[in-house]
């Protein structure tokens, strides 16, 4: 990856990063931890701009693992856009941004694409964030739902249109469920969210949910309503009665959500029911020793997962030509993967720290990547 190409594109994500850069500076304790802020690491003396964009869900995360690795890195700036999983993996294919946030991992085609920038070895997909899929309504009065996967399928559908349809009723017996119509919200961007949520529908519910799991939301559903990242879904929520819509736990705030079936249980979203899935789900075959690209079991029904869960991946090259971008990269996921940096994680957005294992694959990942 050359620099001068990622010193141009950089730019681009500037306008996108500020709010991130503004938000750290802004915050007394940017890392949510509550602690001072660490002292200097060893990799103290790297220094020069590193340039990332995707995922909108790992924002808060990105938020505190930018605080603490440029607190240890005081000559570093990290800039992150966060544009939505797909418009990452766009920038970083095309040379844009020495690395990627992404909901979904590299599928083959991009795999293959990822050879153009990164050389010969392509690039690799690491995981640096867990966490569960909220399914978030506004309802007053209602605090809480149990919704089965045929039930949430039939919603996003557009095929349940009131709070007291027959199906949600069946749901939660003895719950007191207004006629107010149902308003679902779906992400108008490209969207690992979207592609995780859409691929557990088709999963958990195949007769209900005929689409196949994808980044973008099936254009031909009518009605509902579209916005873009996270925080957009979110908010139109927030300010729409009636409205619901499926978004990274950390972000959905006092909005009310369901939990979930799995099996004969009902299930609330947890950090830890989230960890429990992933741990119990394979590797995707076929892929380069230091790719750790994870197939979610989304059909599980062992007691106390949770398969309404996204792993949130940082892409990167496996050889860098440009040795300070490449340094850059290491040091930050390094960083990202460590158990300071999964805390802080987990105090600014409520994710699931990486179970032992898969972290320490992850940091012999970030270890094999050559630089220069």
């Amino acid at each position: 990856m050359k620099l001068s190409r990622i010193s141009r594109a950089g730019s681009a994500v500037l306008v996108g990063a500020l709010a991130l850069t503004l938000a750290a500076c802004g915050s007394d304790d940017p890392t949510g931890s509550g602690s001072a802020a660490p002292e200097e690491s060893a990799s103290g003396d790297l220094s020069g701009t590193l340039a990332g964009a995707g995922a909108s869900s790992q924002e808060s995360a990105m938020e505190a693992w930018r605080a603490g690795f440029q607190s240890q890195n005081p000559d570093v700036t990290v800039n992150y856009d966060p544009a939505g999983s797909g418009a990452g993996r766009e920038q970083f294919l095309a040379g844009g941004v020495a690395f990627a946030g992404s909901d979904a991992a590299l599928d083959d085609e991009e795999l293959t694409t990822s050879q153009e920038v990164c050389g010969p070895d392509g690039a690799i997909d690491i995981p640096v964030y867990v966490s569960p899929i909220a399914v978030a309504f506004n309802l007053p009065g209602v605090d809480s739902l149990n919704l089965a996967p045929a039930t949430i399928a039939g919603i996003f559908s557009g095929k349940i249109t009131t709070w007291n349809d027959e199906a949600i009723a069946a749901d939660n017996p003895g719950v007191e469920l207004p006629d107010t119509a149902v308003t679902p919200v779906h992400r108008s961007d490209d969207s690992g969210t979207t592609e995780n949520f859409t691929e557990y529908l088709a999963a958990t519910a195949p007769d209900a949910w005929t689409w196949e799991a994808d980044g973008v939301f099936p254009e031909d559903i009518s009605g509902g309503e579209s916005a873009q990242g996270t925080s957009g879904v979110v908010q139109a929520v927030q300010s729409a009665e009636g409205a619901v819509t499926y978004a990274d736990a950390s972000k959905v705030g006092e909005l009310a959500t369901a939990s979930i079936k799995v099996g004969e249980e009902w299930v609330p979203f947890s950090p830890e029911a989230a960890a429990a899935t992933v741990d119990a789900s394979p590797r995707v075959e076929g892929r380069h020793e230091h790719d750790i690209a994870v197939e979610i079991d989304r059909t599980t029904t062992e007691a106390g997962v949770y398969p309404l869960v996204l792993v949130s991946y940082g892409i990167a090259c496996l050889s860098y030509s440009d040795a300070e971008q490449g340094e850059l990269v290491k040091g930050f996921l390094s960083y990202i993967v460590s158990e300071e940096g999964q805390q802080a994680a987990a105090d600014a957005a409520g994710s699931a720290p990486l179970s032992e294992g898969i972290a320490t694959d992850a940091q012999a990942a970030i270890e094999a990547i050559t630089v220069g």
